[in-house]
């Protein structure tokens, strides 16, 4: 699947008449929906996708033993079983469009983006893109919020797939190592924000900054457009969440109205934006008003994407 980048995908400008209204929309894309599924389910499909990773998982430039193990337990057969389902949500379900990942620079980086979609699926999309979009491939390294390690079963499925739990030694470790890691500084403020918040970037941390300069490491900025309208948020029940051992308990229109079903997210359509790598320089202990003004930066590359990229697409389905 070859990348697109943001001079191949110029749009018309339409008049806002030209629009059709979101319902339409909604039922319009119902029996693309299910031609998608179909040709998703094919074997010949999987079995050229599987062919596929396999390729790319051989082109990484993670440093795996001879037991194809990194140190920190990623494991390249388990990752390769993850990416078959995560490139079916890429390129089947939300159909990505990925532009600028020729931006990506080889060696150590700091991914930042904008967070949304009440589960880190914008994540997994940025992943597959790095993965299937990017030459050489990589495998992008995910910091964790600290209470997912301790739900059954996604500890073991963080770390054979890349993710760590997100604490700044890990990272530092893992730039050294030349990876590239992922980091959303608006953390669960950004995923679980209601949906009247929708493209509204939440205050940022300071604490990627800090890891940049220390590791003399790039930022590439990264807008994702979609996801914030995969689980759109009505309700956030902070204090149940907490009782469950959870930061958040969000309320969407689909969940609990539906549920199992309602978990699922809507198959609206993913843009990837990628930026200009950004180098910055300093005293990584710098008081926070000095490190701050460096994030604002970031921020402001994102939001700058993101405008651009909402007022690009005709519909949030396609």
């Amino acid at each position: 699947m070859a990348a697109k980048t943001g001079s191949q995908t110029k749009s018309t400008p339409r008049r806002r008449e030209e629009k059709a209204p979101a319902s339409q929309d909604a039922i319009a894309e119902i029996p693309r929906f299910l031609g998608r599924l179909a040709r998703a389910a094919d074997a010949d499909t999987r079995i050229a996708l599987r062919r596929e990773i396999e390729d790319r998982m051989r082109r990484v430039t993670t440093r795996l033993n001879a037991y194809g193990y990194d140190p920190w337990g990623l494991n390249r057969e388990a990752a390769s079983r993850m990416m078959q389902l995560t490139a079916m949500m890429y390129r089947y379900y939300f159909r990505v469009e990925t532009h600028g990942i020729e931006k990506l620079p080889t060696g150590r980086v700091l991914l930042i983006g904008n967070h949304a979609g009440q589960v880190a699926l914008d994540a997994a999309m940025i992943g597959a893109a790095c993965f299937f979009e990017a030459e050489p491939p990589r495998i992008i390294r995910g910091m964790g919020e600290y209470w997912l390690p301790t739900v059954p079963f996604v500890n073991l499925l963080m770390v054979r797939s890349g993710s760590v739990v997100g604490t700044p030694k890990n990272c530092v470790d893992l730039l050294h190592n030349e990876e590239a890691v992922i980091a959303f500084p608006e953390g669960v403020r950004g995923m679980n924000k209601l949906y009247r918040d929708a493209y509204k970037l939440q205050e940022f941390g300071l604490g990627f900054m800090r890891l940049a300069i220390s590791t003399d490491t790039p930022i590439v900025p990264v807008a994702v457009v979609g996801s914030e309208e995969q689980a759109p948020g009505v309700a956030n029940l902070k204090s149940f969440g907490r009782l469950l051992g959870m930061p958040a308990f969000p309320i969407t229109l689909t969940w609990p109205w539906l549920g199992p079903l309602g978990l699922l997210p809507l198959p609206v359509k993913y843009r990837i934006y990628f930026g200009e790598p950004m180098h910055f320089e300093g005293d990584a202990n710098d008081e926070d008003e000095v490190i701050a003004q460096q994030v604002a930066q970031v921020k402001a590359a994102i939001t700058r994407m993101l405008d651009r990229g909402v007022k690009r697409r005709r519909s949030v389905f396609y």
